[in-house]
C-alpha cells in the first residue's frame, strides 16, 4: 500500500520557495522611478508639422491656375481666340504703370503670401508638443503641453493649503498661479516651488521650462 503524498514532506528536505520582495523607500514610502540617462549625441529637436492644409491649398491653387493657362495655350495653338480674361489681363498689365494702386496692392498680397509660405517651410510648427530627452538614437518622444500642464496642476493641488491652481505652460516658461486659503503664503510658496520643480524634472523634457509661481489669498465674495 503506497504512502500518501502529503506525508512525504515530513521526512524529506524542506525547501523555501523564492519570494519577490520590494525594497521600500525608508524616506517617503513612495516609489521613486530611476533617472533616465540621456544618450550623448542624440539631440532632441522640435517636431516638424506635416503642413497638410497649407500644402493642399497651394497645390490646389497651382493646379487650377496651371489648368487655365494650359487650356488657353492649347486653344491658341488650335487657332482659337485666347480667353477673355487673359486678353484683359495682358491689356491691363500693358497699360497700367508700376506705381498704380492696384498693382502695388497685388504685389503686396503676392509678397505676403510668399513670406507666409517661406515661414511655413522654415519653421517646425507643432508648438503644442514639447520634445523629451532622448534615451536612444532611434527613438523620439514628445509630450503635449496640455498634458504637462495637467500634471503640474495635479501636483500643485496636493500641497497643503492650496485651494485652486491655474497653470499656463509654454515651451520656455511654466507660469503657475495658486490660491491658498490657509497656511502662510511664504510656506505655501516654498512648498509649491519645491514640488513643481521636482514635477518639471520628472517630466523628462529636453528643455525644462523656467518656473514662475505666484500665491495669493482668495478674493472676497460679493
Amino acid at each position: 500500500m503506497s504512502e500518501p503524498q502529503g506525508s512525504q514532506g515530513t521526512e524529506g528536505t524542506t525547501q523555501r520557495l523564492p519570494v519577490l520582495e520590494k525594497a521600500a523607500d525608508t524616506d517617503t514610502g513612495e516609489y521613486q522611478p530611476p533617472p533616465v540617462p540621456e544618450v550623448e549625441g542624440a539631440t532632441a529637436g522640435r517636431f516638424w508639422s506635416a503642413r497638410r492644409v497649407p500644402a493642399g491649398i497651394v497645390a490646389l491653387l497651382l493646379a487650377v491656375i496651371a489648368g487655365f493657362f494650359l487650356y488657353d495655350i492649347t486653344a491658341v495653338r488650335a487657332e482659337q481666340p485666347a480667353m477673355r480674361w487673359r486678353r484683359e489681363l495682358a491689356a491691363q498689365l500693358a497699360e497700367r504703370p508700376l506705381d498704380d494702386t492696384w498693382v502695388l496692392v497685388g504685389a503686396g498680397i503676392a509678397a505676403a503670401l510668399g513670406v507666409w509660405l517661406i515661414v511655413l517651410a522654415a519653421t517646425p510648427g507643432l508648438r503644442g508638443v514639447l520634445p523629451m530627452r532622448r534615451t536612444g538614437t532611434d527613438v523620439r518622444a514628445g509630450l503635449h503641453r496640455e498634458a504637462a500642464a495637467l500634471v503640474l496642476r495635479d501636483r500643485a493641488v496636493e500641497v497643503a493649503g492650496v485651494q485652486s491652481v491655474r497653470v499656463r505652460l509654454t515651451r520656455t516658461k511654466a507660469d503657475v498661479g495658486a490660491v491658498a486659503h490657509f497656511r502662510e503664503l511664504d510656506d505655501v510658496q516654498a512648498d509649491l516651488d519645491a514640488t513643481l520643480a521636482e514635477a518639471i524634472s520628472g517630466l523628462g523634457l529636453a528643455r525644462p521650462p523656467a518656473l514662475s509661481v505666484r500665491v495669493r489669498r482668495p478674493g472676497k465674495k460679493g
